[in-house]
């Protein structure tokens, strides 16, 4: 059970990549979610985002036994948080128009995830499983209110 808590902690292995294990697992995670905006809305996303918290909360203590804590291997967290970027974003259909619209939500995520603003690193300061993931779904939704602003920006003008 031990290594199945840590290959869904890697998201799949994701994590397990060479340099930025949190990039590779975000990244990773976006075909899923696109795929999950298409085709189930936003009820899919919402599940999407509750089966990835619980996955996350479930997986860490295996992965803090294995890599310690807060390992950067574990990258599940980073799944959840990516969610949370683009929960309520808008898909047009159109794999043209959308790569940018998840581009600039990846982007967005991780540039809150790596430099921790506005509170994020505080609560990467709570131990255990819950600070593993809180700074991470923090991150989520400053990446969803950036790319909400750039997107009504864009459509007004």
């Amino acid at each position: 059970m031990e290594q199945i808590k840590i290959f869904i902690g890697t998201f799949f292995g994701a994590g397990l990549l060479p340099l930025a294990p949190g990039t590779w697992g975000s990244l990773f995670t976006l075909p899923v979610i696109y795929l999950t905006a298409l085709h189930f809305k936003a009820a899919g996303m919402i599940i999407l985002l509750l089966v990835a918290i619980l996955l996350s909360l479930w997986s860490a203590p295996a992965a803090v036994r294995r890599y310690g804590e807060d390992p950067g291997r574990f990258v599940m967290d980073e799944s959840a948080g990516q969610i949370v970027a683009f929960l309520i974003i808008p898909f047009h259909y159109s794999l043209n128009m959308d790569i940018w619209i998840l581009l600039a939500g990846f982007l967005l995520f991780r540039l809150f995830d790596i430099f921790k603003p506005f509170g994020i690193r505080e609560l990467e300061k709570i131990s255990g499983k819950f600070g593993i993931l809180f700074d991470d779904l923090l991150a989520g939704v400053y990446a969803l209110i950036c790319l909400q602003v750039i997107l009504y920006v864009i459509t007004v003008f």
